[in-house]
């Protein structure tokens, strides 16, 4: 992706979302130097500014992805940190954070250095690493926490894996705490799990493999109670079941450190999106009932559910065409994600506009401790301009990422990013 390299922008006519001051007015943006000049009613045209014509659009900090896959090192016929990157860019993210279930794992601090250097070469999104909580992903022996912050991992998982072994998590939280940064829980007690479909009507019905809701409340139970007693901070990933958002408020009113994200698939998918055993729609935690998505919806509306991540997880066509309980689970979410909970969010009143950005923008770097994204003046260009106006179809020849699991591909949807300015560099879509 070869971006405009300019030093002073205006973005003309558009409608600025302030996520601090919680304000939505119609203001020209005028960038220098990659930095925020000027936000005014009306700004006459520069000399020596690219004018963007913003009108009939909205302007808003770029969002933050906390939780996603870019597969290198190890799975580059996938996705690459170039492409993912440039994908995420086209969704609207300016900054991403990859988990480390790659081969070998992001267990240290070369790894992490690796990451970022890769990022810094493919000039797109930037990257905020995510480094393994214990050792390979084994769950046994803690991994190098210390010297990966040191090198910038923003927070430490095992995601794939849950930790199963309550002593070890109770170390990984307490080590965390020293360095205030969060342990990222893929909540998943393996004991219970068969398969990666829902247990109940549609995995019968289907006769496929199962996986019940407890087994994703249970370990977040057990966390959130080992995250009260350490005083650590816990971030609940991939929310999909109504008893874990039970918990996550019941824990929040008990004043524990826990927040939580939920992807999109899980507040517009259902399991019955499995009836044409199309392994597209096999995620894990499986997509669940009716009731669960709406537990999720309420979940962001109340502020229980802190943050929207994607779980972007690519894979080869050959992988995903295999029989439904052989295939892989994942489905690749960079370039879907703002139009989906556009539509399943804003359009249908469960959040306002500002609220569903700040899921989005404000949330993530507030959990992950990273400066807040701004419009003011003085902030860094880190913005993107936001077409809710647009009806724009999802076809495979515009996928950015290395892969095409998606079981949006081919869905008309409301709402689009046209362009991200980031520093200096514009990348218009």
């Amino acid at each position: 992706m070869n971006p405009e390299i300019l030093s002073r922008v205006l973005l003309q006519g558009g409608t600025v979302i302030d996520l601090q001051a919680r304000t939505v007015r119609r203001a020209d943006v005028l960038v220098a130097g990659g930095r925020i000049e000027k936000v005014e009613g009306s700004i006459e045209e520069v000399g020596g500014a690219e004018v963007i014509d913003c009108k009939g659009k909205h302007i808003a900090p770029g969002f933050m992805d906390m939780h996603c896959h870019l597969r290198e090192p190890g799975r580059e016929d996938e996705e690459t940190i170039a492409s993912g990157t440039a994908a995420a860019l086209a969704g609207g993210f300016t900054r991403v954070c990859p988990m480390p279930n790659t081969d070998p794992a992001i267990d240290t601090e070369a790894q992490v250095r690796f990451e970022t250097r890769r990022a810094e070469d493919a000039n797109c999104a930037r990257v905020h690493p995510v480094g393994c909580c214990t050792k390979g992903r084994q769950g046994k022996e803690l991994a190098e926490i210390g010297a990966m912050v040191s090198a910038g991992a923003v927070a430490f998982s095992d995601d794939g894996s849950a930790i199963a072994d309550a002593q070890v998590m109770r170390r990984v939280l307490e080590y965390c705490k020293a360095f205030d940064v969060p342990v990222i829980s893929h909540c998943e007690v393996k004991e219970l799990v068969e398969g990666i479909a829902n247990e109940g009507r549609m995995s019968t019905k289907l006769g496929l493999k199962s996986a019940p809701d407890v087994a994703e409340s249970a370990q977040a139970a057990r966390d959130i109670l080992l995250a009260e007693f350490t005083g650590a901070r816990l971030h609940i990933a991939h929310v999909s079941a109504k008893a874990t958002v039970d918990l996550i408020r019941w824990a929040k009113e008990r004043g524990v450190q826990v927040t939580a994200e939920t992807c999109p698939h899980y507040f517009t998918l259902t399991e019955d999106a499995l009836a044409g055993f199309d392994a597209n729609y096999k995620v894990n935690p499986p997509l669940r009932t009716e009731a669960d998505r709406r537990a999720v919806i309420a979940g962001l509306a109340d502020g229980t559910i802190d943050a929207i991540a994607t779980d972007h997880a690519p894979h080869l066509k050959g992988e995903k065409e295999a029989e439904f309980d052989a295939a892989p689970p994942g489905i690749i979410g960079f370039e879907t994600a703002f139009s989906l909970g556009y539509e399943q969010l804003v359009l249908t009143k469960a959040l306002s506009l500002t609220d569903y950005i700040a899921r989005l923008a404000t949330a993530p770097r507030r959990i992950l401790n990273l400066p807040a994204a701004s419009t003011a003046v003085g902030s860094e260009a880190e913005l993107v301009v936001l077409d809710l106006k647009a009806e724009w179809t999802y076809a495979p020849d515009r996928v950015l990422s290395l892969s095409r699991n998606s079981p949006f591909i081919g869905r008309t949807m409301r709402g689009r990013v046209a362009a991200v300015l980031l520093g200096d560099r514009l990348f218009r879509f």
